[in-house]
């Protein structure tokens, strides 16, 4: 049987294997080294060189520290002080606790990055109180959800970090390529909610005077100070030293982390069980990510060694595609792969092979990433596998069904496909 028809194989069976639900770095690696071993056993030579040299990545570094980041912020209680006094700040216009969700979600996203982290702490404190002031459920949920998604474009980004490392693209230079696409979905999302709000008025309502009264008498303005200073403080910190060129991402990342556990400190949150549970939930989402890096680099290597990229570009060739249309099935490819994969499988997996075609195409690889990430951003909210639902799910309510967040999610997956459209048309706005 021809090697290239084996890789084929290879692709096709590491998806059926990925539906069954087994960990994704063993059906990754063990399935690559199985059929390495029987068919180019001397490619497998070089697999110990490949691994070490992705690990030494310094790049990669800044994925533990954003995590660890993201969790201890998550963990002090910023992120609910900042809801609480976003929704009264916003209380008298109409869906103006969906607008503070969304706010509060773009600040989250820029001071932690963790989709997990801000969606289950916006779904615990912002979800019941909208539910009891009779906002649409399917609002409520998909406001909280697509919020909870903007750390996947707005730097400190996790998925441009390993996004930069595959396409070897510079990520500092995709953070700063990754702002205004991220602002563009913040507008879009509050001009979708006041168009709801103007059509809707009673599924979007206002916060009752009296409400925001007794809220803004117990000392408010030093809360809305202190909640928007913490987050504020570290988003200049760690943005401020890599756009000014001050310090690599790696080491902006490491700052971050340093400035999460100061603002703990400050708030007089810091303890060692704190710091043990951060601590340990940080290991855990790293070492998956790294697990799985390390099965993508082999079947990178047994994938090459069929020649099956060869054999892919050669297809491209005969096909008679061009770099647009090219661009456009990779973008069809990577949103249905969305609806059944994880984001870090999509970019370890789809995005090696199809990177040596967009370099053969010369298109702009800082471009192609930006692009991939909007794309990718919607893995998290499409059915049956997105995991802000199931995070959503988790803590909502029991009067919030699954099909409210189905029903709420799809004017906020238009929005950000909208977005994508924008950039891929006019790349300039980068």
């Amino acid at each position: 049987m021809n090697y290239e028809v084996i890789a084929l194989i290879l692709f096709a069976a590491i998806f059926l294997f990925l539906m069954t639900g087994y960990p994704v770095a063993f059906v990754l690696g063990g399935l690559s080294v199985i059929v390495g071993i029987i068919f180019v056993p001397d490619f497998l030579d070089f697999l110990p060189l490949r691994i070490m040299g992705t690990l030494q990545n310094y790049v990669l570094l800044a994925v533990p520290l954003f995590v660890f980041m993201g969790l201890t912020l998550e963990k002090s209680g910023i992120a609910e002080e900042l809801l609480r006094s976003m929704g009264v700040l916003f209380g008298k216009v109409k869906g103006g606790l969906a607008l503070s969700v969304v706010i509060v979600g773009t600040l989250l996203a820029a001071s932690t990055g963790i989709v997990g982290a801000t969606v289950i702490a916006m779904g615990l404190i912002s979800l019941p109180i909208m539910i009891k002031k009779n906002y649409s459920i399917p609002l409520a949920t998909g406001v909280i959800a697509s919020s909870g998604t903007l750390g996947q474009i707005i730097p400190p980004s996790v998925v441009l970090v390993l996004l930069g490392s595959v396409l070897n693209v510079p990520v500092g230079e995709l953070f700063k390529a990754a702002i205004v696409p991220g602002m563009l979905l913040v507008l879009a999302y509050i001009l979708y909610i006041l168009g709801f709000a103007f059509v809707y008025p009673d599924k979007a309502p206002a916060l009752p005077e009296e409400e925001i009264r007794l809220y803004k008498s117990a000392n408010y303005l030093s809360k809305l100070l202190k909640s928007f200073l913490y987050p504020m403080v570290l988003i200049i910190a760690v943005l401020g030293v890599i756009f000014t060129g001050i310090a690599s991402p790696t080491e902006a990342a490491a700052v971050g982390a340093l400035g999460a556990i100061l603002l703990t400190l400050f708030q007089k949150k810091l303890s060692w069980k704190l710091l043990k549970a951060v601590s340990i939930e940080s290991t855990h989402l790293t070492s998956m990510v790294f697990m799985i890096l390390i099965g993508a680099t082999t079947f990178s290597l047994v994938f090459r060694g069929l020649g099956g990229d060869k054999m892919l570009i050669s297809m491209i060739e005969g096909s008679n595609l061009t770099s647009y249309q090219f661009l456009l099935l990779v973008m069809v490819i990577v949103f249905i792969a969305g609806f059944f994969i994880d984001f870090i499988e999509i970019i370890f997996i789809i995005v090696p092979i199809v990177a040596p075609i967009f370099a053969k195409f010369q298109m702009d690889p800082l471009w192609i990433g930006i692009l991939l990430a909007l794309n990718l951003q919607t893995s998290f909210l499409t059915p049956p596998f997105g995991f802000a639902l199931f995070y959503l799910k988790g803590v909502a309510p029991p009067e919030v069904k699954t099909s409210d967040m189905y029903k709420g999610i799809v004017p906020f997956i238009m929005i950000q496909l909208g977005v994508l459209l924008l950039v891929a048309f006019f790349p300039k706005i980068l």
